[in-house]
């Protein structure tokens, strides 16, 4: 990977190497925890909110690939173009699919339903893919899918006091993790086309398909107020061009096993600051669940021995 700083003792040092991925993966996370609250602050309707996320990180992305050189990534064509098209198409869905959830769920629960998508990768590999999967990788499903059970909190009988919209968010949610989960199978297969390069265009599809949506007044329209403009910059600087920069980076020096658990930093981000911000918490119940989750899609995504 092309970097702008001179090159330091340090990154040839496993040690520091690995210490520094990591800092870079839990700094990655932890910015991606707090994307609900930029998504509910700016208000906008979730296709204008997808669009405007595209638009600012396609420049913020677009800005460091030139400062580094790479942008000679960006370059495709043939089938790679056939490819980017379809993931971005893919990865619209589920932003918008996750957007218009949040504010009918919550960013807990929002955040944390989402991330069942491992498991949908897993399905989806072992019938797309004829991958093997091992009987504790099965048991790990079954695992996982009964935490996600607790997480939605539909068990505890207390329907009536999550909102009419509870339930088709909880749907949202898993039907973005089923697009994400088709995104990940796309760039698992496709060997032609960097993460970098996938995420830029990924944006750019989106600032074509989506152009039309700030010029239709039941879409919300533009944005009046410059708050909304901050918070829509922010979700395109912060929470794609640097969170993307940030997670590409440590991920280049650190073992997938370990990857996998640093992974688990946004869904726990999320739910504090959902508690530290708008003071939602999630019940006991619901909390047995996140770490019945966790414990099952750690295993799912620990390197077979």
């Amino acid at each position: 990977m092309h970097t702008t700083t001179l090159p330091s003792p340090a990154l040839h040092d496993p040690i520091q190497r690995e210490k520094q991925g990591q800092c870079l993966l839990v700094a990655g996370g932890v910015l991606l925890g707090t994307i609900g609250v930029f998504v509910e602050e700016a208000g906008q309707h979730p296709l204008a909110t997808v669009w405007f996320r595209c638009v600012f990180g396609a420049l913020a992305l677009g800005l460091w690939a030139a400062a580094t050189r790479r942008l000679g990534e960006l370059r495709l064509r043939g089938r790679s173009l056939g490819v980017v098209g379809l993931a971005g198409s893919l990865m619209l869905l589920n932003w918008a699919l996750f957007f218009a959830a949040i504010p009918r769920t919550s960013i807990a629960v929002a955040t944390v339903v989402f991330h069942i998508q491992p498991v949908w990768v897993m399905v989806c590999g072992a019938w797309w893919l004829k991958e093997a999967v091992a009987p504790r990788q099965w048991a790990a499903t079954l695992v996982a899918l009964g935490g996600l059970a607790l997480t939605t909190g539909l068990l505890e009988g207390n329907t009536q006091t999550m909102g009419d919209g509870y339930l088709l968010g909880l749907l949202m949610c898993l039907g973005g993790s089923l697009s994400y989960a088709g995104v990940t199978l796309i760039a698992k297969t496709e060997r032609h086309v960097t993460p970098f390069a996938l995420a830029w265009w990924q944006c750019a599809v989106g600032v074509v398909v989506l152009a039309w949506v700030p010029w239709v007044p039941s879409m919300g329209g533009w944005p009046t107020q410059a708050s909304s403009w901050a918070w829509l910059a922010g979700l395109g600087v912060f929470h794609t061009g640097l969170a993307y920069v940030l997670l590409f980076t440590g991920m280049a020096r650190l073992a997938t096993g370990k990857i996998a658990v640093l992974q688990y930093v946004y869904p726990l981000t999320a739910i504090g600051v959902d508690r530290l911000v708008y003071g939602r918490t999630l019940s006991a119940v619901q909390v047995a669940g996140v770490v019945l989750m966790a414990l099952a899609l750690w295993t799912l995504r620990r390197p077979q021995r």
